[in-house]
């Protein structure tokens, strides 16, 4: 299933996905509004509106965003990073936090920071957690699983190189896009993931090649934090990371979850 949060006439509900999600199909689609909220037992109101006519908003407010760097080896190649230690051995995954006041949603603007003069694109799969959670073991990180959504790390480069840690170049405002809408029915293992820029290809990769899988992340993040119902996990991007300039558009699409797609602007 997939579930949209979205905002019709200053009101802000979830609604199921109808529809074919095939290319161009998008204008048909329509959405049966939940109940409640989608994380625990829900029921369809039978309420329908057009998605044409509806803003969508982020699938989802985090409480907190915990992202994973260099889990492609050859994206970490590309910017000169090793994923191995001295032994040969992968090395513990990197992980950081992008503030909730990163978050946008699918049609919303990215505002190129003034303080960076090189924008990056980073097509990711976000993992969105349903329930709360601590010290998952590997057999239940399914059950622990809400669904999985498009997500683009946006990355101020020049500041990350200069700063030497990751918290203003990752955590600027709009650099996390996230959308256009939670897919329930998704198996992460091997599903391609592609990043174009105004219509060019950037990134192509599947999932299949990242160095942990999703369970190892969920392991490994759950030993030493407590994740919440809405909160999400950013599993790393593929190769062919590359620049972003205003008045660019942007468009993430992953194989059985649709296209998140956002425009760059001049930060007012």
């Amino acid at each position: 299933m997939r579930i949209a949060r979205f905002s019709i006439d200053g009101n802000v509900a979830f609604g199921a996905v109808e529809g074919s999600s095939a290319p161009g199909a998008e204008g048909d689609l329509v959405l049966d509004i939940i109940k409640g909220i989608p994380y625990t037992d829900f029921e369809l109101s039978g309420t329908k509106v057009p998605l044409s006519k509806v803003r969508l908003l982020p699938p989802v407010l985090p409480n907190k965003v915990v992202a994973i760097g260099r889990n492609y080896a050859e994206h970490a190649a590309e910017l000169g990073n090793t994923v191995l230690d001295d032994q040969g051995r992968l090395e513990a995954p990197v992980a950081f936090f992008k503030p909730t006041t990163s978050v946008i949603g699918s049609g919303d603007a990215i505002e190129y920071p003034s303080f960076s003069q090189e924008l990056h694109h980073e097509a990711e799969l976000a993992v969105v957690i349903g329930r709360m959670c601590r010290e998952v073991p590997r057999e239940r990180v399914k059950d622990v699983v809400f669904g999985y959504t498009c997500a683009n790390d946006v990355t101020a480069r020049d500041v990350q190189r200069r700063e030497k840690q990751w918290a203003r170049a990752k955590g600027f405002d709009t650099s996390c896009p996230l959308g256009p809408w939670v897919e329930t029915d998704l198996d992460p293992a091997d599903v391609t993931i592609q990043c174009t820029v105004n219509g060019e290809q950037r990134q192509l990769g599947r999932t299949s090649d990242m160095l942990r899988s999703v369970e190892d992340l969920i392991v490994h993040i759950t030993e030493a934090m407590t994740l919440l119902p809405g909160d999400v996990i950013l599993t790393g991007t593929p190769a062919g990371v590359g620049p972003l300039n205003v008045g660019d558009e942007v468009a993430v699409t992953i194989e059985g979850i649709g296209t998140l797609t956002n425009k760059v602007i001049k930060r007012g």
